[in-house]
């Protein structure tokens, strides 16, 4: 991928740590607004990859994870941690979007080294 889609991923990590340091430093004004920039640029930087399926498939489960992330976030600033099962469903959703990926990946390389085997 080009340079310039590389220095945003790695802009995207500086907004992700802002996110959650506000988060354990319970600043929920500042926590709730790094949300939209954090989530909007992991779903631009998924959209800017959705040509490479190995690039959309991670970056679409890390969306889930930002998703979920905040959704927890949330819960506990202002729903007396009540959306922990939200955030479970949007983690859940990212690991088989990732499993989806690798579990026929796994069985694709079986196959190859039983048939150069044979």
């Amino acid at each position: 991928m080009n340079t310039k889609v590389r220095k945003l991923e790695n802009f995207h990590i500086l907004l992700w740590l802002l996110k959650d340091i506000c988060w354990v430093t319970l600043s929920k004004n500042l926590g709730v607004f790094m949300i939209i920039p954090t989530l909007g640029l992991a779903i631009y930087i998924t959209y800017k990859h959705r040509q490479d399926k190995t690039e959309l498939t991670h970056n679409l489960s890390i969306c889930f994870w930002i998703a979920a992330n905040s959704t927890w976030m949330l819960g506990e600033f202002y729903f007396n941690d009540s959306t922990r099962s939200l955030s479970v469903l949007f983690f859940l959703i990212g690991l088989a979007i990732i499993l989806l990926y690798y579990i026929p990946l796994l069985f694709r390389k079986k196959n190859v080294k039983e048939k150069s085997a044979s």
